[in-house]
C-alpha cells in the first residue's frame, strides 16, 4: 500500500502529533536543512534518518534562515515549494518550516527520539543536548560524496557560461 504524502505542519501541531506519537509508543526521528535543490545526496540521506526509527519529521529552514545561512542568492526554490517537494517523498512523514538559524527550539518543542545529522556536523549538532538529557540518541549519517546543491548550482553556472 503506497504511504500518503507527508504532512507539512505548524510547530502547535506537531506538538500534538508528537503527543500522539508517544501515546502509541512510535518513535520521532528529526532531522533538518536547507533542502534547496533536492539531489540523491539528499534523497539517500532522508531515507537513511527515516530508518532510524518510526516517524521522520524533517525541520526546513525558511526563506530567511537560508539567506542567512548561504547569501543573498539563496534558496533558489522557495519555502513553500521545498516544503512540498519533502512531504512528498515516502521516507518523510512531517515537515515543519522553522525561522531561526538553527533547529534548537523546534528540537526543544518535539524532543524526538532521535537526531540525524550529516557527519559533516559531528563537530556540532544542535539540539543534542535537549535529546540526550531525555534518553535519546544523536546519529551521524554520511553524506553521497560529490553532491551539495552548492555543487549543483556551481555546475550549472559553468554549463550556462
Amino acid at each position: 500500500m503506497r504511504k500518503v504524502a507527508g504532512k507539512i505542519m505548524g510547530w502547535g501541531e506537531m506538538s500534538t502529533a508528537r503527543h500522539q506519537l508517544r501515546e502509541r509508543g512510535l518513535s520521532l526521528v528529526f532531522t533538518n536543512g536547507c533542502f534547496d535543490l533536492l539531489h540523491v545526496g539528499h534523497v539517500e540521506y532522508l531515507q537513511f534518518a527515516r530508518e532510524q526509527g518510526d516517524r521522520l519529521l524533517v525541520g526546513l529552514n525558511s526563506d530567511a534562515s537560508v539567506r542567512r545561512a548561504k547569501g543573498a542568492s539563496r534558496p533558489i526554490v522557495p519555502e513553500g515549494q521545498r516544503a512540498r517537494v519533502l512531504a512528498a517523498l515516502e521516507c518523510v512523514d512531517y515537515v515543519v518550516i522553522f525561522e531561526q538559524d538553527e533547529p534548537a527550539e523546534l528540537i526543544a518543542e518535539v524532543v524526538p527520539d532521535v537526531l540525524v545529522k550529516g557527519a559533516d556536523w559531528a563537530h556540532y549538532v544542535s539540539g543534542r543536548e535537549v535529546v540526550e538529557r531525555h534518553g535519546g540518541r544523536v546519529v551521524l549519517a554520511d553524506l553521497v560524496e560529490g553532491w551539495s546543491s552548492t555543487d549543483i548550482i556551481a555546475r550549472i553556472q559553468t554549463a550556462d557560461s
